[in-house]
């Protein structure tokens, strides 16, 4: 009798084990789909100082007279767009905002990956920045389709998508009601990686000398 017992005992420990490490593995799994990502900002943001974005120091030597230390939509799209370490590809119809231009500017010095997608009529109005990423070095295609490159989307280091109705522009930030949504959804994000590099090979330079 004590044998069987012991025997049933051990059982009884071995599905109990199997039972816990499946609730574990279950709670694990709810964690990490917590973590995901997903955020919507609203537009126009409230205006303040963006400078401790920049630069670490420069929340205690900044004098200028706008708000500091205040989180706004424009703060957070900016914290997002710099936290790219391997890769920025963006794809925007209209891109003039200095600040947004001096984030993507700032990640080319240090040596992320960036490429630009931009529509070939408005990367030449007054004010756009386009021109100045292409002297900085930064690798920039113009859509030459019959149709406008309407996009407004990143995808930063192939895991982040950041899209929506804001164009690039202080107009845009300040000024209209817009919004973006900011996601790590693998699903969502995939298609616009899919997007991105079609336009990209389809505006390749070495397209149009071979024609």
């Amino acid at each position: 009798m004590s044998l069987m017992w012991s025997v049933k005992v051990v059982g009884l420990g071995v599905v109990a084990l199997s039972l816990s490490l499946e609730l574990l593995g279950w709670v694990f799994g709810r964690c990490r789909r917590r973590r995901t990502l997903n955020k919507v900002l609203f537009f126009p943001s409230k205006v303040s100082c963006v400078e401790h974005l920049f630069s670490e120091n420069s929340a205690c030597s900044c004098f200028c007279p706008l708000p500091h230390g205040v989180e706004t939509s424009f703060s957070c799209l900016l914290r997002h767009i710099l936290s790219a370490s391997s890769s920025l590809d963006l794809c925007v119809f209209s891109f003039s905002n200095m600040d947004m231009s001096r984030a993507v500017l700032l990640l080319h010095s240090k040596g992320v990956t960036i490429r630009v997608l931009s529509d070939k009529d408005y990367s030449a109005i007054t004010g756009s920045q386009i021109g100045v990423l292409r002297k900085a070095g930064v690798c920039v295609r113009c859509d030459a389709g019959s149709v406008h490159m309407h996009h407004k989307f990143a995808v930063v280091d192939g895991r982040l998508l950041i899209t929506g109705s804001l164009n690039w522009t202080l107009t845009a930030v300040q000024s209209n009601m817009e919004n973006i949504i900011i996601t790590e959804e693998a699903k969502l994000v995939q298609p616009f990686i899919k997007e991105f590099n079609q336009i990209w090979a389809l505006n390749d330079p070495a397209l149009s000398y071979k024609r």
